[in-house]
């Protein structure tokens, strides 16, 4: 049989998403799945893995073909990204022996994290990881399930994240991609680019570890009992994968260095590659996806969630004229926006309504809608808003040039790109042109080109630009910089004058 399509899967946070291209990258087929997100207490955050994972993915596979028509025997290869960094057990089948622990939203470690960093010390920790101890790190998270959980930290077999979970159950074997491996703080040393067994030694046995490996390697095989679960072919190769915002970068080119990603989601994720090891305590740094290339990585908590947040609390006439005529509130909300002037007529917005990730790396921020007169009025509000976030994306930009990692080129991508004005502010606040795709179907869409990658189909990395066509341009206004560089200026100081007062008030909080 002619072997003519790939496949990528993406499992995120909510829903799984897939993908059935053709080899010219041309989509035949998507498809997605809804998860549930469990929160068993405060400051824990879950997933089934039976049930979203392998559950989603087999749902979102048959979808794939009963839509398509596509026989499994026709698909080349298949490739997987997931949410990550996750700690999940499992025993020797590849079965789930617990929930999956997630990313940085689940902050149950945090008793592991101090007692590491006094272990080993917080600048050896950097120094030999290339990032800091953070709830986004997974080594805490196992020490906490080998404290809490022995009897299942001692019958798992091995110890790993989403794809780990997903590649095993599909071939037998145990992989993570050195992008993941690293969030492994401290347990993966960033110089050897391999597992650090003296780091390790209070917190896991090694061998409970997954090998590592290159996203777009072959890491095995389906199997027959796999082939008979999920409808695909025996024998169909399967790479190593990624996660899901490393995938997304790919999708819409961001593969060379010099090149920048930024994912308008829920929250913001920046994804810089580089040619050599770039780390700053303010940002996060990890192998790319391939070899001799390297990353730098960013996020902001609250960006699109806040416009949600904004429509939700303070444009439901809006909503409601929407279920009538069918025109987005959204849409409404950034037209009245885009009337307003540059500045919001004075007014800033801190966007940490859930805190901060970097660059300041604060959980106890707190949002802040600063200099509001009886003249301003919501589209006064929705536009400091917008424009919070791109005095956020700016702090990150002029971090990275004074550390010497400019990015030369920014891709956007994210369902925030539907929003023209907000990338407009965002381009003029920072200086900056923004590269839109056309059509962007999200990691999934690069999974399937690395696994195209993985079994030679493609020269290079570089050969996605065929499957993405020619960008929208976002360019910049050098008109209006002098005026927001005084506004990010106030940006800056507010936070720096106002943080012990944000942090008071979480302690005031949490008594009430």
């Amino acid at each position: 049989m002619n072997k003519k399509c790939l496949m990528g899967v993406d499992v995120g946070t909510s829903e799984t998403k897939g993908v059935l291209v053709d080899l010219s990258g041309a989509v035949i087929a998507s498809a997605s799945h809804p998860h549930e997100l469990i929160i068993p207490r405060q400051g824990w955050a879950e997933h089934d893995p039976e049930v979203a994972w392998w559950g989603g993915l087999k749902s979102v596979i048959k979808d794939l073909l009963d839509g398509s028509g596509v026989s499994s025997d026709e698909i080349a290869s298949f490739g997987c990204s997931t949410i990550a960094p996750c700690m999940v057990p499992m025993d020797e089948k590849g079965v789930a022996l617990r929930n999956a622990v997630l990313y940085g939203i689940d902050t149950r470690a945090t008793e592991e994290i101090s007692e590491l960093n006094s272990a080993i010390g917080e600048d050896e920790i950097f120094s030999r990881c290339g990032n800091s101890l953070s709830s986004q790190a997974v080594g805490p998270k196992i020490l906490w399930l080998r404290k809490n959980e022995p009897q299942i930290y001692d019958k798992a077999h091995k110890i790993g994240t989403g794809s780990t979970y997903l590649v095993a159950r599909l071939t037998g074997e145990w992989w993570i991609d050195h992008y993941t491996a690293c969030n492994y703080v401290p347990c993966y040393d960033v110089a050897s680019q391999g597992w650090a067994e003296d780091l390790c030694s209070s917190i896991v046995d090694i061998d409970k570890l997954p090998a590592i490996g290159w996203t777009s390697q072959i890491a095995g095989y389906v199997t027959e009992e796999a082939a008979l679960e999920t409808g695909l072919a025996v024998g169909t190769p399967v790479i190593v994968g990624a996660t899901d915002a490393a995938s997304e970068a790919v999708s819409v080119g961001v593969v060379e260095p010099g090149q920048m990603m930024l994912m308008y989601g829920s929250t913001l994720f920046m994804v810089q590659v580089t040619d050599s090891p770039v780390t700053d305590t303010r940002l996060w740094s990890a192998p790319f996806l391939f070899p001799g290339t390297y990353s730098l990585m960013a996020g902001m908590a609250t960006t699109g969630v806040l416009t949600k947040w904004f429509r939700d609390n303070c444009a439901l006439d809006l909503v409601d004229q929407e279920s009538r005529d069918g025109v987005s509130a959204f849409s409404r909300l950034a037209e009245m926006a885009s009337n307003v002037s540059p500045g919001a007529e004075g007014l800033i917005v801190l966007p940490y309504f859930s805190g901060e990730r970097t660059p300041i790396n604060d959980p106890g921020a707190r949002g802040t809608v600063f200099g509001l007169t009886l003249s301003h009025g919501r589209e006064h509000i929705y536009r400091a808003i917008l424009e919070g976030v791109g005095h956020g994306v700016r702090h990150h930009v002029d971090l990275l040039e004074a550390i010497g990692a400019a990015p030369e080129e920014f891709r956007a991508v994210g369902g925030g790109t539907k929003n023209l004005p907000w990338l407009q502010m965002v381009s003029d606040i920072c200086g900056i042109e923004q590269l839109v795709p056309p059509v962007t179907f999200g990691a999934s869409y690069g999974d399937a080109f690395l696994a195209g990658l993985g079994i030679g189909l493609f020269a290079d990395h570089g050969d996605i630009k065929s499957w993405i066509g020619d960008p929208l341009k976002i360019g910049n206004d050098l008109d209006l910089k002098p005026l927001y560089d005084l506004y990010h200026k106030v940006y800056l100081d507010l936070y720096r004058s106002t943080a012990s007062l944000m942090h008071d008030l979480g302690v005031l909080s949490r008594k009430s």
